[in-house]
């Protein structure tokens, strides 16, 4: 009998059975009387970088070979629970999904190259299992992911096999069609590349049909080394990755539950939740009324809310724009009945594509600027401001703590860290507010604001997060740079103002009516604080800022803010689109405590660990 050839799939951020073209391709493959492989091997690999693996150690007297997953600047969790507990759950969704097809998914921890290395190693000493023909794997922007590529393409070469390097096909225009000939060519100013490719309606490519058959899994598959094991289920796999994580993730006062609230974003991981989350937006007509309900705070569907299945790949841009055009067209059912069904594009549906264009464009500036996404001076090297940090400023880190906390005395700030901390979502006008209040209005180093995203929301996106904490900042790719300043008085005023979202996190403001003390506390007069119980409260009594916007006794509004005034609405936010716990350094509790200036900046050497990984273990039995 021939040996097995055979093909490993590495997946990353391409979590998805449908529209996706390694598995088309593989498919269209098994009808061809010659194949160039027998077996495909689908592998997902937890990347010891990116994601805390420690859970994973056979026992407890174990030790990884890895640092812990910690983010550069501040030393928070790279992956925290909500999104470790999201992509879990999309993992063993394609999982069963390729089993349905007849083939199955490996799932491994470690380094990326060392997994493929070790594979590859195995079926060459055993050549009666199989012998590994190719590598395939989707391409991706960020540093990290491109030298994870170079790790593998050299294993994969030097052990005289095939390697591709698939264009990524999860984004609204596919990079063949991008008119940029080289990433120098992105203008610097978004509406400069929508007139590029305008109309949108007409700019993505059609999806591609469902695979019809995979070839199955190899006989045997080698099984993962020691110290670490593979997770048999679902449960183990999130137990895993959320073990090693400090249960109030470092904070000394984290925030708790309020009586009443609910998550903004209950959604399992998975293609499947994916596109049903997509069918009930257009069923609901909410694909219609997104341009009017985008910019709201409290509830499940006044924006998307498909940010996290787009930055891992369980859906595409594309197969939205394929729903949109279903409805607009009256090609299906879907939305029959519905105001807008069968009558073209409307506010709605365009206000969609407009921001799926933004999460491209954010990725082709990733493209562009390369390191330069996670240095302080950002995409336009300035170095203009002195960015407080602890490291610099004593004060600095007592505010960042109470920043994190959602003790700010502000309370649109605090609304939304306290609903990020507890849910792993927070909307994007409250992230705009947020990421201006931590750069603009404390100074403070917007690194570690987008850090603390990246540990926190389950739709953290690389591009996104990093772009809009950049532009927010002043130092991206924002036309008005340091001059737009929310301010987030108003901002709770347009867009909260009977205060409901402000009060449904932060409890202890229930008991005042007037949004002018709800959004500042510190106002409400000292007499009436004993009788709500904001009497003492040090972010009542000593807000970290006290911001002069107030309504005026004429029913108008009137600021006084020298410098720092005004609301810039209308922009880009902070660590939006991308749509993870923090804690101290050390993993043992306290309040952050920031990261050396010794220490490697990813943009340095993050992933160039795998030529000094040793394994002296054994495989572990299947």
């Amino acid at each position: 009998m021939t040996a097995p050839r055979i093909l490993i799939y590495l997946l990353r951020r391409d979590l998805r059975f449908t529209d996706n073209p390694v598995l088309h391709d593989i498919s269209r493959s098994c009808e061809l009387s010659q194949q160039p492989y027998t077996h495909l091997l689908p592998l997902y690999i937890f990347a010891a970088p990116q994601v805390e693996i420690s859970g994973f150690l056979v026992s407890e007297s174990d030790r990884s070979p890895y640092p812990e997953a910690r983010s550069t600047t501040s030393g928070f969790w790279r992956c925290g629970p909500h999104r470790a507990k999201f992509l879990a759950e999309s993992v063993w969704d394609l999982r069963k999904s390729l089993e349905n097809a007849g083939s199955g998914l490996e799932i491994r921890t470690g380094l990326v190259g060392q997994i493929v290395k070790e594979l590859i190693d195995a079926y060459t000493e055993n050549t009666k299992h199989g012998e590994v023909v190719g590598v395939w794997m989707t391409s991706e922007e960020g540093v990290e992911e491109q030298r994870e590529e170079r790790d593998v393409r050299k294993v994969v070469v030097g052990a005289g096999k095939d390697f591709k390097l698939w264009i990524d096909e999860k984004y609204y225009i596919d990079d063949r069609d991008v008119p940029c000939k080289t990433p120098r060519d992105l203008p610097d100013v978004f509406t400069s590349y929508r007139k590029q490719v305008e109309p949108l309606r007409d700019a993505p490519r059609r999806t591609l049909p469902v695979p019809k058959k995979l070839p199955p899994l190899p006989g045997f598959v080698p099984g993962q080394k020691v110290p670490f094991k593979t997770p048999k289920s679902l449960e183990e796999t999130i137990t895993c990755l959320v073990r090693p994580l400090e249960k109030d993730l470092g904070l000394p006062n984290p925030p708790k539950w309020p009586s009443d609230a609910t998550s903004a974003h209950p959604f399992l991981g998975g293609e499947h939740a994916g596109h049903e989350r997509i069918r009930h937006l257009v069923e609901t007509g909410n694909m219609t009324t997104y341009k009017d309900t985008r910019n709201g705070m409290l509830g499940l569907d006044f924006s998307t809310k498909l940010s996290a299945w787009l930055a891992i790949g369980c859906v595409t841009a594309r197969q939205i724009h394929q729903y949109l055009l279903d409805f607009e067209n009256g090609d299906t059912d879907l939305g029959k009945g519905v105001q807008g069904y069968g009558k073209g594009e409307n506010r709605g549906t365009a206000a969609v594509r407009f921001e799926l264009l933004w999460r491209d464009y954010m990725r082709l500036c990733t493209r562009k600027f390369g390191h330069r996404l996670f240095r302080v001076e950002g995409f336009r090297n300035d170095n203009s401001t002195t960015w407080k940090s602890p490291g610099k400023d004593k004060d600095a880190q007592k505010k960042i703590v109470r920043f994190l906390e959602g003790t700010t005395g502000t309370g649109l700030i605090d609304a939304s860290q306290r609903e990020l901390f507890l849910t792993g979502y927070t909307s994007n006008r409250a992230r705009q507010n947020v990421a201006s209040f931590l750069a603009k209005h404390l100074g403070i180093d917007w690194r570690i604001g987008a850090e603390w995203y990246e540990c926190l929301l389950i739709d953290y996106d690389l591009s996104s997060n990093w772009g809009n904490w950049q532009y927010t900042a002043g130092v991206g790719n924002d036309p008005r740079g340091e001059a737009r300043v929310f301010n987030p008085v108003k901002q709770a005023f347009d867009y909260d103002p009977e205060g409901a979202y402000v009060k449904n996190w932060v409890e202890e403001l229930r008991g005042l009516d007037d949004p002018q003390y709800v959004f500042q506390a510190w106002r409400t007069p000292v007499e009436a604080r004993k009788d709500v119980k904001l009497e003492g409260v040090q972010w009542v009594e000593d807000p970290l800022k006290k911001i002069e916007f107030r309504i005026s006794n004429h029913g108008g509004r009137g600021r006084k803010a020298p410098g720092k005034g005004g609301n810039a609405g209308g922009s880009r936010g902070g660590g939006g689109g991308g749509r993870g716990t923090s804690g101290t350094r050390s993993g043992k509790g306290g309040a952050y405590d920031g990261r050396g200036k010794s220490e490697k900046t990813r943009g340095q050497g993050r992933m160039g660990m795998m030529d000094k990984a040793t394994w002296k273990g054994t495989v572990n039995a299947q």
